[in-house]
């Protein structure tokens, strides 16, 4: 039975760049780092001998890390991204403090928002925000402000 949430991944093509989005834009901590070689049987991502980069990132206080992984050899094929509403398509969402500020040094950095942030009052006087966004890979990202 599950007992809990441990990860969640994103396969990256460039996890220079996509380690230095989640740690310099959004200020997440790298974790842990790991070089990763498939026995030539296979091993659990059923790709038999696959070298990988890992790299989670996370909050220290946090139990939930992201997992970026990119295939080394072989790499991984290029393909379009799925939009958010088709079928495999994944997002990650984080909680913000200040949903308006995020939007904004997101958008000075280049990052691509499908949404500007939408806000509600809620019926205790709070004011709730959420917006997506696209990371520099095209990944889906979520962000709540709950208030």
């Amino acid at each position: 039975m599950v007992t809990g949430f441990n990860h969640s991944g994103f396969v990256v093509k460039d996890i220079e760049k996509m380690v230095e989005f989640y740690r310099d834009a959004l200020g997440l901590t790298v974790m842990r780092e790991v070089n990763s070689v498939a026995p030539p049987e296979g091993d659990h991502t059923g790709i038999p001998g696959a070298r990988r980069t890992l790299v989670f990132v996370g909050k220290a206080e946090g139990e939930h890390v992201l997992e970026l992984v990119q295939f080394d050899d072989p790499p991984s094929p290029e393909s379009e991204r799925p939009r958010n509403n088709h079928l495999g398509a994944a997002h990650v969402c984080f909680n913000v403090d200040d949903l308006e500020k995020l939007h904004k040094d997101l958008t000075a950095r280049g990052i691509e928002f499908v949404t500007p942030p939408k806000f509600r009052e809620s019926p205790d006087g709070g004011r709730h925000g959420i917006c997506y966004a696209r990371d520099p890979e095209g990944n889906y990202l979520e962000f709540i402000q709950a208030g």
